[in-house]
């Protein structure tokens, strides 16, 4: 099946638009709350600021996702959406208003957590929910197609808010405008999710116990079963280890630089978001074809390749030009990486476990990320002028090509599951 042919398919389209007005409502809310925390003269943020602002974003779908994963699984993804969504919404413009009376700390952090925690749940659901709209041979070429533009979408409500943000003004008050601004992508996403059929997006059978937290202890212990018995999900896990743990320590620089050294501000930081943008989109239009190509293994390797040698070669020289070229060209290789990995997820995990590996996986590597960043925080200067660290993100990525490659030829030769596909 073509892309125009599945992007003609009406449920195809329905999950697409659910997932552009989910994307586009996180890109505005993050944006806006980068904007509240980062750039506003009201506040002051650090570097172990910032790494705590990261944990809000990226911290509760470690908390969320072993219940995620099971209730996936479980119930009705219909309904999952729709209320995920609204409750998103919810807690949008709930930090809006702690935003405007100028809450900061936990307070401003917990609500942080609770919104990205539902985020992150709804993000699971509708990755769980593809193969159900397309025909297995369709799965690689649609994910590549809905998380690229996805992706983008959110992008642009990074935009939005920056661009809502110079009407409304850089203090609590006009934050809290643009961070409500935000819910709009949560109910629109509930709307969009009402008009699926029941059961029509799974899960096909459900295999959980009664007992809620029995089935989230069995979840997690499934989940992991089922990746560790799929070759091509286990080594794709190493790769992302690598990469998630590399692009919070970049990402933790860059925003040092764009504030402290370039004195770019927040328009700074809308470009490299626009660059970074760009790469997702480059990465979703090649994916698919490159795994026709050279087959899953290779493009995994490449892309981590590539993201250590733009790392070192268009990072290391921290000059604006070069910076927004490192951004383009390491976000695209990450997104390459996802897409691989997501693929094997959809097609080489059941449906009745996809759900939970879908959990875990988000799990595992926000933590990693956020581990990542904390770290970093500590060593790094205010200016975000930290040669180490660049060199230290290169060698991860390199690590992790290592990595995924010692882990493919380990299953291989263990194993009697069937070794990676190479197409």
């Amino acid at each position: 099946m073509t892309t125009r042919a599945f992007v003609r398919d009406r449920d195809f389209r329905r999950l697409l638009y659910t997932r552009f007005s989910a994307h586009w409502g996180n890109g505005m809310y993050q944006a806006g709350l980068a904007g509240a925390v980062l750039f506003n003269p009201e506040r002051a943020a650090d570097a172990l600021a910032m790494a705590g602002g990261f944990a809000a974003l990226l911290l509760p779908y470690s908390v969320v996702g072993p219940f995620a994963g099971a209730l996936l699984d479980r119930w009705d993804r219909r309904k999952v959406l729709i209320f995920a969504s609204l409750l998103r919404s919810f807690t949008i413009l709930a930090t809006a208003v702690a935003v405007g009376t100028g809450a900061a700390g936990i307070g401003l952090f917990s609500l942080a957590l609770a919104s990205e925690g539902v985020s992150r749940f709804i993000g699971s659901g509708l990755s769980a929910s593809l193969p159900h709209v397309v025909e297995e041979e369709s799965v690689v070429a649609a994910n590549a197609f809905a998380a690229t533009w996805g992706s983008v979408l959110a992008v642009v409500g990074g935009g939005c808010a920056i661009g809502l943000r110079e009407l409304t003004g850089a203090d609590d008050a006009g934050s809290a405008w643009v961070t409500a601004v935000a819910a709009l992508g949560g109910i629109g996403a509930a709307i969009l999710a009402a008009g699926f059929r029941r059961g029509l997006l799974g899960p096909s059978t459900v295999d959980e116990p009664p007992n809620p937290v029995l089935a989230v202890v069995r979840g997690l212990s499934d989940g992991a079963k089922a990746a560790w018995r799929t070759p091509s999900v286990t080594a794709g896990f190493v790769a992302l280890f690598a990469h998630r743990a590399s692009y919070g320590i970049s990402l933790l620089v860059t925003v040092l630089l764009m504030r402290n050294h370039f004195a770019a501000g927040m328009t700074g930081l809308g470009q490299m978001a626009g660059f970074a943008g760009a790469g997702i989109l480059v990465a979703g239009l090649l994916t698919a074809w490159l795994i026709r190509l050279f087959g899953r293994l290779r493009v995994v390797l490449g892309a981590l390749v590539v993201a250590a040698v733009a790392q070192s070669a268009l990072g290391l020289p921290m000059v604006i030009p070069t910076a927004l070229l490192a951004a383009f060209v390491v976000t695209g290789a990450g997104q390459v990486l996802k897409l691989c990995v997501d693929s094997s997820v959809q097609l080489d995990v059941a449906d009745e476990a996809r759900g939970r590996v879908f959990a875990l996986y988000d799990t595992l590597f926000n933590i990693t990320q956020v581990a990542a960043v904390s770290l970093a925080a500590t060593v790094v200067p205010a200016d975000g002028v930290s040669p180490g660290l660049l060199i230290a993100a290169t060698v991860l990525y390199l690590a992790g090509a290592a990595g995924h490659l010692l882990a493919v030829r380990k299953r291989r030769t263990s194993d009697t599951a069937p070794p990676l596909a190479l197409g």
